[in-house]
């Protein structure tokens, strides 16, 4: 390395120490603190450009040193390297500055190239220009960051529990629980649990890119999955993933989870725990002592600046916690249904053949088209059975449901006593009702086309011959039969003939 030159303003003391205090090279080394040869050296170049105390001591260091030291020959300069090509090559599996280094000599054979540690300071140089860290200012209630602790803490069946951490940006509010895993339902719960203990609901939350909760983690459009989104709605907030890599987008959770590691973690490293329930309890009694914690170079606290500036900030709460939801595309069935783990919920029945979007939670299903609930209904835990709503059925089904036995025999009864009563016979002879249905809505139905009061005289001759069928009252109308007047005093005897078999004929 070469040495540092002597600045203007020391040179200025040399000829200053020479010329007007008269002292010798020797005295001027020993006051200034450099050797006798620099001194002399700076003399004889004040000497030959003619210059003395008396006329350099109102001159500007500028001037002085295009007057004393003149820009010298300037020598063959430096190739430099493509920097930004040196940089993508760098990007390549197995690559090393060296290697390129090498090839960047090779390139030049006959141009002045610099040697590998310098090269290896200008490339240095270059990437930091790249890298610009901008002081973030965060405004008060915008952004939740959150992210999994690295450490885990141990239980005593072997298992580990993982630490939840969560951090608000502008007062760096922190909030850690412990949770057995790290899967979609383990996030949405801590996510829950952090906004009820801030007492509201941010603008943004901010995750890492974890599997579990984004689907997409691209760089300019990150998507996370639609149990986040549910969430995000729920509550009126947004989640933005911080970028693949880059910590320094959420900063204020890497500084949370060091803290918590050190004031929280690290003071239960010599406690045994069986249960994450106990774990997570112990995190709580920790935690308002690191959030009360004064900070060292601001005013005030974690939980004083909160209260200060993110809590007012913050969007109310809904009076309800969300509860975990899962999508599911289901097709509507010809029988207006669909089908969830084996049971099946009723729809609108203009919506068979339709695929809609089926929301489920632990105990109520949404079924969603196109965003909007076409149907809500309680969760229905037993296999193979059906919930069903009469709104969503058709006019003709809901009539048919409506028809009870008693209904039908109502409806005879208004016709007349002999209609009810074959009614009421007809529907005792099926084992089940339902099965007469029919047959008894066929026989209400003759009273439009013959009338009530035929109707009802061909019942009165139905149950005089017992015959309860429907066809039977049928074929007494269509053949006029209830119109033939009949001899109530004469009875009908078989007369006496030869073919006559007595009782004693079967003995």
């Amino acid at each position: 390395m070469p040495k540092q030159r002597m600045s203007l303003r020391m040179i200025k003391d040399v000829i200053r120490l020479k010329w007007h205090a008269q002292l010798s090279h020797e005295q001027i080394a020993s006051t200034l603190k450099v050797s006798k040869g620099v001194v002399a050296k700076y003399v004889a170049l004040a000497s030959a450009a003619g210059l003395d105390w008396e006329t350099v001591q109102d001159w500007s260091e500028q001037r002085l040193a295009s007057t004393l030291l003149p820009r010298a020959a300037t020598s063959q300069p430096f190739i430099a390297p493509d920097w930004g090509r040196i940089h993508r090559e760098l990007d390549r599996k197995g690559m090393t500055l060296m290697l390129l280094w090498q090839e960047y000599v090779a390139a030049h054979p006959d141009a002045r190239t610099w040697r590998y540690t310098q090269f290896c300071e200008h490339y240095k140089a270059f990437a930091q220009r790249l890298k610009r860290s901008m002081r973030q200012h965060r405004r008060a209630g915008e952004k939740l960051f959150i992210d999994f602790a690295g450490p885990t803490v141990a239980l005593s069946d072997g298992s580990r529990a993982q630490i939840f951490v969560a951090a608000m940006a502008a007062s760096s509010f922190v909030f850690a629980c412990a949770t057995l895993a790290q899967r979609l339902e383990d996030w949405i719960a801590c996510m829950v649990r952090a906004l009820h203990f801030y007492g509201g609901v941010p603008q943004l939350i901010v995750p890492d890119n974890p599997r579990a909760v984004i689907a997409t983690p691209d760089r300019y459009e990150p998507r996370a999955n639609d149990t986040v989104l549910d969430l995000a709605r729920y509550y009126g907030t947004s989640v933005l993933p911080a970028r693949p890599r880059t910590p320094r987008d959420k900063a204020s959770v890497e500084s949370s989870v060091q803290v918590v590691t050190r004031w929280v973690l690290m003071r239960l490293r010599h406690e045994r725990f069986d249960t994450v329930a106990q774990v997570d309890a112990a995190i709580a009694e920790l935690l308002p002592s690191l959030n009360d914690r004064p900070f060292q170079k601001l005013p005030g606290s974690r939980a004083s600046v909160f209260a200060e500036l993110d809590a007012p900030a913050l969007m109310p709460l809904p009076v309800q916690p969300y509860e975990l939801a899962r999508f599911k595309t289901v097709k509507v069935h010809i029988d207006y249904h669909v089908e969830l783990d084996g049971h099946r919920y009723s729809v609108p029945h203009a919506l068979v053949g339709q695929a809609l979007e089926a929301r489920i939670t632990r105990h109520g299903v949404e079924l969603l088209l196109r965003g909007q609930r076409v149907a809500a209904h309680a969760r229905g835990e037993r296999r193979g059975g059906f919930t069903t709503v009469e709104v969503h059925m058709p006019a003709a089904h809901r009539a048919h449901l409506e028809w009870t036995p008693q209904r039908l025999i109502d409806w005879g009864h208004r016709i007349g006593l002999a209609c009810g009563e074959l009614i009421t016979r007809l529907l005792q002879t099926y084992k089940h009702p339902e099965h007469g249905y029919r047959s008894c809505l066929g026989l209400l139905s003759l009273s439009r086309r013959y009338g009530e009061v035929r109707l009802e005289v061909a019942c009165e001759r139905a149950l005089a011959m017992g015959a309860l069928r429907y066809r039977h009252v049928r074929d007494l109308l269509a053949n006029n039969r209830d119109l033939v007047p009949q001899d109530g005093a004469a009875d009908w005897t078989s007369p006496t003939h030869t073919n006559l078999r007595g009782p004693g004929y079967y003995q």
